[in-house]
């Protein structure tokens, strides 16, 4: 997005794309709003989107294409062995990750899986900044288990530090020396941590862990699925990456590490996924599981379309005109949110704006599931679906107890140029209000909590009335609005 400064000293981003295409929105009453949520055990992700006015659940899939990916749709290769598209994706993958080995995969969990079948076995454990919830499913249902070594500053809400996902490099050096390196399944990092507010990690603190994996002979995974965020805080934020192009930290981040997987549903702006290798043993390590539980090695599950559109996806991602409009969109939402006293997670990061729910609704018991209560809230007084990430996304103890989390946010992720400068504002000024009523706001409790994955399809309701409550106080601040 352009630096530009108007006139009346305003501070706007400016984007720096067209909308050519658009999709038609709905915004139901508050009443029909609170019908929904019920229908959906007050579960967004159980929403049906023509429920929804605007949809902030994720970034993953919901990304606008460019005018290019769209073309390049037109002229793939379908052929199931030996594409021509498959060839025209495996090698701008090289060219950017300097990786010889490509296996692709349906979408980024699919990469999980491969990987965790492929090295994680019982008493294996995996060092990582932070745990995502399918990673972790995916290696503890291989009989491994996850430790999170992200840095102190990591779980500070409110902070200035511009890399909160770092890993702290004392911590794993002490793992590896008390666990052994060869109980190490691999390291894994992930950019732009998802759990803990979109928080990006330094190159520099990525070639410190690549030291330490290199002398302990241990394999360093990195989770590239928001490489773009973090590629953009490089740039803007470590004095030694300013004089850089977004194509040289692309590099300098691959030549760190062993492994790089991802989702393109996130990192390319289309559907699909893969796995860059570096060693060919361990290509041939992980390359049989492909075709068991994906597809052929040139498909991997994608359509040859989306294959097409993700080679030119991949591309634009080294354009920084590209990957900073949805930081830039999200510092602007958090700068508009803070001016109204709204808790949030500061520094801003990728993928989203996440709310504090500790803070916002600091009444409600995390037994309760405050985040979940403060994103079913969210969309009857609004219509916009956010995303719980606190305690209700993690799941329990083998003896049923509860894991509480760390953080208790509900994250309302900016897909990349999707929304409008007014929808922006429409999202602060309802959170606002919510704010303002926030003492209005009950705890959930389940009525039906799957074993594994929970947030997904787990059904909860109001432990009291408090959403009709909601809904009252909203038409008498509000009146007629929707």
């Amino acid at each position: 997005m352009a630096t530009v400064k108007f006139y009346g000293n305003e501070t706007v981003p400016l984007e720096m794309h067209k909308v050519r295409i658009v999709q038609k929105l709905c915004l139901p009453p508050v009443e029909r709003r609170l019908e929904k949520i019920t229908e959906a055990g007050n579960n967004t992700f159980l929403l049906k989107n023509a429920d929804v006015f605007l949809d902030m659940l994720t970034d993953s899939g919901v990304n606008a294409m460019s005018d290019q990916q769209q073309a390049a749709m037109m002229v793939a290769d379908d052929s199931y062995a030996g594409s021509a598209t498959y060839t025209r994706l495996e090698n701008k993958l090289r060219d950017l990750f300097g990786m010889h080995y490509f296996l692709p995969a349906h979408q980024g969990r699919a990469c999980e899986h491969i990987l965790a079948k492929a090295f994680v076995s019982p008493g294996k454990v995996v060092p990582m900044n932070y745990h995502f919830t399918t990673t972790k499913a995916h290696i503890t249902l291989q009989g491994g288990a996850v430790e999170e070594l992200v840095t102190d500053a990591g779980l500070e809400v409110v902070s200035v530090n511009p890399f909160k996902g770092n890993m702290d490099i004392g911590k794993l050096r002490a793992l590896i020396k008390a666990r052994g390196a060869d109980n190490i399944a691999f390291v894994r990092m992930e950019s732009g941590t998802n759990l803990i507010g979109g928080q990006p990690f330094s190159l520099q603190n990525l070639a410190d862990v690549s030291n330490v994996c290199k002398e302990n002979g241990v394999l360093l995974v990195l989770d590239a699925s928001l490489l773009a965020d973090n590629l953009y805080f490089n740039k803007v934020r470590e004095e030694h990456c300013k004089a850089l192009s977004i194509r040289e930290i692309t590099r300098r981040t691959a030549d760190l590490c062993d492994v790089i997987y991802f989702s393109a549903r996130k990192l390319g702006c289309a559907r699909g996924g893969g796995i860059c290798i570096r060693d060919q043993g361990i290509y041939q390590r992980m390359r049989p599981l492909v075709p068991l539980f994906e597809g052929f090695l040139t498909y991997g599950g994608m359509s040859v379309r989306e294959m097409e559109a993700l080679t030119v996806g991949l591309e634009e991602t080294m354009d920084e005109e590209m990957i900073n409009q949805g930081p830039q969109f999200i510092a602007y939402m958090v700068d508009q949110l803070q001016e109204r006293g709204v808790p949030l997670i500061t520094p801003a990061g990728g993928l989203g704006c996440h709310i504090d729910a500790k803070r916002f609704v600091d009444h409600i018991p995390q037994a309760q599931y405050p985040a979940g209560a403060l994103a079913s809230a969210l969309y009857i007084a609004s219509g916009i679906r956010g995303m719980e990430r606190g305690t209700l996304s993690e799941q329990r103890e083998p003896d049923g107890s509860e894991i509480f989390a760390n953080m208790e946010l509900v994250r309302l992720a900016m897909p990349r140029r999707v929304f409008t400068l007014s929808q922006v504002k429409y999202a602060v000024d309802r959170l606002a209000w919510l704010y303002d009523n926030r003492r209005l706001i009950g705890g959930l409790s389940f009525i039906e909590e799957p074993e594994v994955l929970r947030f997904f399809y787990g059904l909860l309701k109001p432990v009291s009335d408090w959403q009709d409550k909601l809904v009252a106080k909203f038409r008498e601040d509000l009146g007629d609005s929707l």
